[in-house]
């Protein structure tokens, strides 16, 4: 896994263009249109700063949010510090998921899965989201496609220029594994002589094939009942560069009785 704890002070300003709202009402379609109960409770698996749990929560749902950095946590619960329904962060490796009950639905959003480097890793996260999503109850997550590791990210630079802080961003690809890696150097303004802190994040990330994450998903108890490019109806093409997968829990009531 990796971590974020340099980057989670930048993330919020490298991610301007992530229309939170419009993300959120996109999810809440998709359950719409799936699901089979009613939706109150929601996991938000690696919140993050928590943009997207504060539109959870402000549609009236009772979000549990769940991030491995402490970084990221921060800043979410001072996002969420004034809403009428608290959020519950948690501090949690998502390969270790615990929470103190279930939930209605799952999502995990903007490509976190693509950090876990190992199929057995995704298999383990979609074997514990089993245990704590309600039977029938679904998991919506997005991940990036090995077009885009493969096309857009690998082996290319980026730089972002701010007020606060200049960002050089240089990505390696591993073609066999179809891994980028992410090397992000934050460049801080320190005094008044034109001197800079330098701070330096190393992000992994892997691309799955979908006939890998359907298979996934089916060997931990998972239906896959739809697969589309990002925020759309349209199923993926060979130039997708984020797809969204829709899963429906097959844990039957019995089986989720006798587990408390």
């Amino acid at each position: 896994m990796n971590g974020y704890e340099d980057f989670s002070a930048f993330y919020d300003r490298l991610t301007t263009d992530v229309d939170y709202p419009a993300r959120a009402a996109y999810l809440l379609s998709l359950f719409e249109r799936y699901g089979t109960g009613p939706l109150d409770t929601v996991l938000d698996l690696a919140c993050g700063s928590g943009s997207l749990s504060v539109e959870l929560a402000r549609r009236g749902l009772e979000v549990v949010g769940v991030d491995g950095s402490a970084g990221m946590l921060a800043k979410a619960m001072q996002k969420a510090e004034n809403l009428s329904c608290p959020i519950l962060f948690l501090e949690q490796d998502m390969r270790q998921l615990d929470l103190y009950g279930t939930v209605s639905g799952a999502v995990c959003v903007l490509d976190s899965l693509n950090h876990l480097l190992k199929t057995q890793d995704l298999r383990e996260v979609f074997g514990r989201l089993r245990l704590f999503v309600d039977p029938g109850g679904l998991l919506i997550f997005d991940v990036n496609t090995p077009y885009k590791h493969r096309q857009v990210l690998g082996d290319n630079a980026f730089v972002f220029e701010e007020e606060e802080f200049l960002c050089v961003w240089r990505n390696r690809l591993v073609s066999r594994t179809c891994e980028v890696e992410m090397l992000l150097d934050f460049f801080v303004p320190e005094g008044d002589e034109g001197t800079y802190r330098r701070l330096t994040d190393v992000v992994r990330e892997r691309a799955y094939s979908e006939n890998t994450l359907r298979k996934l998903l089916l060997e931990t108890g998972w239906e896959t009942l739809a697969v589309y490019e990002d925020q759309t109806w349209t199923p993926p093409s060979a130039e997708t560069q984020r797809m969204v997968f829709v899963a429906r829990n097959t844990r039957s009531l019995g089986e989720a009785l006798e587990g408390i």
